[in-house]
């Protein structure tokens, strides 16, 4: 299920057009899994993968992956539907966006602009009118590009939590951010 860009998001021309016509917008299917550890980088976060895509099939969750033919998972973005923190996501009227990333080499290409555009689609689709997220305050290049897409920063988040890792230690994260949101527009 491939989807178009968004109207008002911002274009890229930089990318060959037989490059961008290869890569699929959809949803993660459970053998695109290990394509999300991105050749060991983010092995760490293997047990957390399976746990979010467990919730999708529970319909608590969604995980968009960008996929090219002949490479697999460039990039992902993950959708919490619901979540004790309901300024964040209570399963009505608000979505959490988090886990958006985009490889490395595939990035200024318009990619996240498709699988953000894609996520916000079917969001409104679903009668959500907002989605929030979170960045690092010190990610000012992320912050910037949130703006664009029409996302507002709206409180301070301590940004710690834990996950249990691979080999099966607990793992602290702590990364002051930005809460971000934005009103969806219910025409998709």
């Amino acid at each position: 299920m491939e989807h178009e860009p968004q109207q008002g998001y911002p274009s890229s021309d930089t990318a060959p057009d037989s490059l961008l016509q290869r890569v699929t917008i959809r949803h993660l299917r459970e053998e695109d899994l290990p394509g999300l550890e991105w050749d060991g980088e983010f092995i760490h976060f293997r047990r957390l993968y399976r746990e979010i895509y467990e919730s999708t099939r529970r319909g608590n969750a969604i995980m968009w992956v960008a996929f090219l033919d002949g490479v697999g998972v460039i990039g992902q973005l993950f959708v919490q539907l619901n979540s004790a923190r309901h300024e964040l996501a209570n399963g009505e009227s608000r979505a959490y966006i988090y886990g958006f990333r985009i490889r490395q080499n595939y990035r200024r290409m318009g990619l996240g602009t498709r699988i953000m555009a894609a996520a916000e689609r079917e969001l409104a689709q679903r009668g959500f009118k907002w989605v929030t997220l979170n960045v690092s305050r010190e990610n000012e290049e992320a912050i910037r590009l949130y703006r664009r897409y029409g996302y507002r920063i709206v409180a301070r988040e301590a940004g710690r939590w834990s996950y249990i890792d691979h080999l099966g230690k607990r793992r602290e994260v702590h990364e002051p951010s930005w809460r971000m949101e934005k009103k969806l527009d219910p025409s998709g």
